[in-house]
């Protein structure tokens, strides 16, 4: 089971050259609203409407726009309580389809389950490995002196997994769960007199 998200610029910078030539033909192939609309829906956190423009490589006012206007589409939300305005997709909606695309998949509950049971064993493997409970604890170890810089980044790398991975594992515990439910109907409902 693959997850498909944006690059961050950080990891686009550490691509291979094929990965890096397929991100240019993505993004020659899609217009500035395209690349919005994707980075938008895909994060994991509020972030501003620069952040947003500086992801899908793209200006600010415009980007602006079809933030606006996914927020009046029931899209995204628009959060204005802190020092700058953030927008963030409806996690909910996020979740429920994610759940849906992995029940239409072709994968059985079966499958499914072993995956969840795979996730849940690599973390466990990182708990014991550095002794930590989270991933921000793991972060936390990345003040300890006598480690290198290529351990510095495996250990960030690894929490940035470590936080996919358990949104990963919500979704498919949810999926797993609702299997039944999430099943496509092949009638059309009936209409009610």
């Amino acid at each position: 089971m693959t997850s498909t998200y944006i690059k961050t610029k950080r990891e686009r910078c550490c691509m291979s050259e094929d990965e890096s030539n397929s991100e240019d033909l993505m993004e020659r192939q899609t217009t500035g609203e395209d690349r919005v609309r994707m980075t938008a829906r895909q994060l994991s956190e509020p972030q501003t409407a620069n952040w947003i423009a500086s992801e899908a490589g793209w200006s600010h006012e415009p980007t602006k726009r079809v933030l606006d206007r996914l927020v009046d589409d029931g899209i995204l939300h628009r959060d204005e309580s802190g020092t700058h305005t953030t927008y963030y997709p409806d996690y909910r909606r996020q979740a429920m389809q994610e759940a849906m695309r992995l029940r239409d998949s072709g994968h059985t509950v079966e499958e499914l389950t072993d995956r969840l049971a795979d996730m849940k064993a690599e973390i466990r493997d990182w708990e014991n490995e550095f002794e930590v409970e989270s991933p921000n604890q793991l972060r936390g170890t990345l003040a300890d002196e006598s480690l290198d810089a290529e351990e510095e980044d495996r250990r960030r790398k690894i929490a940035r997994e470590w936080e996919h991975l358990q949104r990963r594992i919500q979704i498919v515990g949810f999926a797993i769960r609702e299997w039944d439910f999430l099943a496509p109907t092949t009638e059309p409902a009936e209409a009610s007199s």
